[in-house]
């Protein structure tokens, strides 16, 4: 069995200062009459199978433990007010720990205050909370649950070198225009490549399949001679496969993206998606529910905690298609030692 890359943040280090208690977001709340721990988690859109992941683990790991958990998102991805308005509506009932996966980094910080202000445990996961909003509003979470983007933006640019010895032009398509994940994971990837290929146009695909198709179609015709796209996410990724194939280049152009969903997963065994950064979201689910009832126990949570990520290939995508949604890999899980699951 592999071991998937783990990273830890600053934040996660064994320095004491490190580590936030969860008192500094309130252990206070309630339980089930029955004393069940009672959890609600806000994510981002389930219409996009990432987040579904990421609500399967959530649910798995509530049920292995007997947590009590309601799980909301938003309409879509891009649907901010939603998402806060669901944030807004949980957080004057009967729950004790909330999960947050924002859309932004602003749009749930008025929840985010109205729980702290109870004293109710907040976990953040995958997307963070922009730092210096939930300070200035004493809404900091209690935990941060996520992959560390430049990292695996990194490691998709190292692999794009691996399938380009020769070096090219490549182009990025990353997510909204200003979102910090998008951009994380470009500039890790442009951190990888310089000097050794030339990117030569990143443009915003909005996290939609079809306009990263027409996004990857346009530059296929302004860049005649390009070797290759990274893709901020799978869903963009399989649009950008899709229109390299009908451009005639499937194997003369490559194609990397980040996620790991199971379609991409199929794309990369089946040779349409030359490799994908695999970042687990039902991992992230899990950990951010363990995270919950480690602290309704009274435990100390590290800072941050990093997700695991894998490069899967065609060598390892068998491996992968069999063990999702969850890692194939063994990887750190400081949460499952403080919760006693």
């Amino acid at each position: 069995m592999s071991r998937i890359s783990v990273h830890r943040g600053v934040a996660a280090a064994v320095s004491a200062a490190a580590l936030v208690l969860v008192a500094a977001c309130g252990s206070g709340g309630s339980s089930s009459s029955d004393g069940t721990l009672k959890v609600a988690a806000v994510i981002k859109g389930l219409d996009n199978p990432f987040f579904q992941s990421m609500e399967q683990g959530i649910k798995d790991q509530a049920q292995t433990s007997g947590t009590e958990v309601t799980v909301q998102a938003a309409n879509s991805i891009t649907d901010t007010t939603g998402q806060a308005d669901k944030l807004t509506g949980l957080a004057g009932q009967d729950y004790s720990c909330y999960i947050v996966n924002p859309i932004s980094g602003t749009n749930l910080i008025q929840g985010m205050a109205q729980l702290a202000a109870q004293k109710k445990t907040i976990v953040n996961i995958d997307s963070p909370v922009d730092a210096a909003a939930a300070k200035a509003a004493n809404a900091t979470p209690a935990t941060y649950i996520g992959t560390n983007n430049v990292s695996a933006g990194e490691q998709g640019g190292r692999q794009m070198l691996t399938l380009l010895p020769g070096g090219g032009k490549v182009a990025a398509i990353g997510g909204i225009a200003g979102d910090v994940t998008s951009g994380q994971r470009i500039e890790g990837f442009g951190k990888a490549i310089t000097g050794k290929l030339d990117l030569v146009q990143t443009v915003a695909a909005n996290w939609e399949r079809q306009e990263a198709l027409t996004q990857a179609t346009n530059i296929m015709r302004a860049q005649p001679d390009l070797k290759g796209f990274f893709v901020a996410n799978d869903d963009m990724g399989l649009g950008v496969a899709r229109a390299v194939a009908t451009a005639g280049k499937a194997g003369q152009i490559k194609v990397i993206s980040v996620d790991g969903i199971k379609d991409a997963l199929t794309a990369v065994k089946n040779g349409e998606l030359d490799a994908t950064v695999a970042q687990y979201p039902y991992a992230i689910g899990a950990m951010g529910m363990e995270a919950c009832q480690a602290a309704a126990k009274g435990a100390t949570l590290p800072a941050t905690v990093e997700a695991p990520v894998e490069v899967v290939t065609k060598a390892n995508a068998d491996q992968a298609l069999a063990a999702t949604p969850k890692p194939f890999g063994t990887y750190d899980d400081p949460f499952k030692t403080l919760s006693g699951s």
